[in-house]
Formats: structure tokens, C-alpha cells, sequence
């Protein structure tokens, strides 16, 4: 009793482990801080070959174990597959259709209205463009119209860094949901544009998973083709895309990657039916705007299509 109570007072106790009372603090607080594992499943048990796991991070937390790591992935998909399913139609739903609004302000008369309508039940195409061939509408006025319609702004190209810009989300959602991102302001505003529709879904999937705020608006058509071809012909992240049964077996594929990949930092977020991992394999490919990458090193996206996902 008398030596533990001497070996109590010659040293210092920090984490599991005793720390020699002659060691620098500096150096010993470093050498023994203890993690705190990120699973509320976790039962603090974990075994000695895991005590200087140090990775893999899953949206900012730590996981003692592979098995903790899965509990917090398939935390992660719970929460997903409740964030990500507006879809075009639910959005566009309660809107006031394009013609009214340009025949409110006067750009339209009531037969070429008419006209237009008439022209797409018979040749089909969307009311903008059956309006700028038939009626001799200017296609900026469409692009004004619809702004009102989903009361956003229309935004130019100008400042667009292809190179910056192509790192910003995988080239597949880009195709699959039109977004077009523009440019970064003041280090924290990412202005997103899209063709003639808003998605509000796949806008908050990306302001998750950039740490940005998402500021979306519509862009002239000629202007947003010329730059949406820009885009996709810059080098991005380097992508896989996986299609998994179902959410179990996609929370066993994301923690085997992680296992695997033992990123810094990694983040899922679901943008529609596509769950979208992305890792950064070391300290440094951030940025600094928000969680941009620095460039293409570094940094790996996984887009997973789960069976059923809607």
C-alpha cells in the first residue's frame, strides 16, 4: 500500500497510462491526450492496438474502432436519407407558370400566349423556348421571367476560374442536376447558377458538404452552356461511382473505404439519390474556403446510387 501510494505521488496519471513525474508536461499532455471516440455506441472498451489510432476522421469525429466507425457512418445515412428527396416537380409545383408572369409584365399578349401553348402541345419543348421561336421573344427576357418566377437572382459568369470551380463536386451531379458553380465571394458565398430551374435540394447538399454558404440563381442559356462546357472539360477531383443494394450495405462500403483510405477529414451528404462521400487524405487540401480542395491531390469523391433510393 505504501508503494502505490509513493508511486501515486512520484508520478502523474493522465489517460490509462502513468507519466514519470520527471517528464516536461508539454511533452507528456501530447504524448498521452486521449481521444474521444465519435460512436454513441461506443462502450469505451477498445483494445490496446487501437490506442494511437489517430485516423481515419468522419465528419470531424473519431472512431476508436471499425465497428465505431461503421455506427457513425450509419448515423450519417439515417440522417441523409431524410435531408435529400425535394425533388423539381415538389419545388416547381406552387409556382406561377412562366407565361403568366411575363404576360403580367407586359412582355407577352394574351394570343401569343396562346400561340406559344398551342405550339408546344403540338411540338413539345419547354414555354421559354416556344416563346422566343415563335413569338420573337429575346431569350433574356426568358431568363428574366424566370427569376421572378423562383425569385432569385440572374447571375453572369464573370469571375468563373474553371480550375477552382472543377473542384467544387463531381462531375456526375453536376451533369445529373445542372449546377453550375460560379465563384467563391469573400471567401464564404458560393454563387451556384442553373439553366431554368432552382434545386433547392441539391444546393443544401453542397453548402453541407463545402462548408459555403450556397447562394443559387439562374444564368442566361447561351452564357450557362458556354461555361457549364468550360467546366466539364477542367480537371476535378478524381471520382468513383458504386451502386450499392441498400443502406446497409452502402454504411459497409463507406467505412471499409475509410479503413481503407484513412483520410485527415470526410464527409457524406445525399444530394437527391446519390450519396456523396468525399475525403481528404491529408492535413492541407483545404483551401481555406471553407472545405474546398486545394487541387486535385489529396482528395478522392466516392457517388454512390443505393437500389430504391429515390
Amino acid at each position: 500500500m505504501l508503494f502505490l501510494e509513493k508511486r501515486a505521488d512520484d508520478s502523474l496519471l493522465r489517460g490509462d497510462r502513468f507519466v514519470p513525474s520527471g517528464m516536461a508536461p508539454e511533452v507528456s499532455e501530447v504524448a498521452t491526450q486521449r481521444r474521444v471516440c465519435g460512436s454513441p455506441e461506443c462502450a469505451g472498451a477498445w483494445t490496446a492496438p487501437w490506442r494511437s489510432r489517430k485516423r481515419p476522421v468522419f465528419e470531424e469525429q473519431w472512431g476508436c474502432s471499425g465497428r465505431c466507425a461503421l455506427a457513425m457512418v450509419r448515423a450519417a445515412i439515417r440522417r441523409e436519407a431524410g435531408n435529400g428527396g425535394v425533388s423539381a416537380p415538389e419545388q416547381h409545383r406552387h409556382r406561377v407558370p412562366l407565361g403568366l408572369v411575363l404576360l403580367a409584365q407586359g412582355w407577352i399578349t394574351h394570343p401569343q400566349l396562346q400561340a406559344a401553348l398551342e405550339a408546344q402541345r403540338l411540338r413539345g419543348g419547354r414555354i421559354g423556348e416556344r416563346l422566343i421561336e415563335d413569338c420573337g421573344l429575346e431569350a433574356e427576357q426568358i431568363t428574366r421571367g424566370l427569376s421572378m418566377q423562383w425569385s432569385c437572382p440572374v447571375l453572369s459568369a464573370s469571375g468563373f476560374s474553371p480550375r477552382e470551380m472543377a473542384l467544387v463536386a463531381p462531375r456526375v451531379l453536376i451533369e445529373e442536376f445542372g449546377l453550375l458553380p460560379l465563384r467563391v465571394a469573400g471567401g464564404r458565398i458560393l454563387y451556384v447558377g442553373f439553366e431554368d430551374r432552382l434545386d433547392a435540394a441539391a444546393a443544401l447538399a453542397l453548402e453541407q458538404m463545402t462548408e459555403l454558404k450556397v447562394e443559387s440563381g439562374l444564368v442566361r442559356t447561351e452564357e450557362y452552356w458556354t461555361t457549364r462546357k468550360t467546366l466539364l472539360e477542367s480537371e476535378g477531383v478524381p471520382v468513383k461511382t458504386e451502386t450499392v443494394a441498400e443502406a446497409d450495405a452502402l454504411a459497409g462500403r463507406v467505412t471499409a473505404i475509410l479503413e481503407q483510405k484513412q483520410p485527415v477529414a470526410s464527409k457524406l451528404v445525399r444530394m437527391h439519390r446519390y450519396y456523396w462521400l468525399r475525403l481528404w487524405l491529408e492535413a492541407g487540401a483545404k483551401s481555406g474556403q471553407g472545405t474546398l480542395p486545394r487541387g486535385c491531390e489529396d482528395v478522392l469523391d466516392y457517388v454512390f446510387i443505393v437500389g430504391g433510393a429515390s
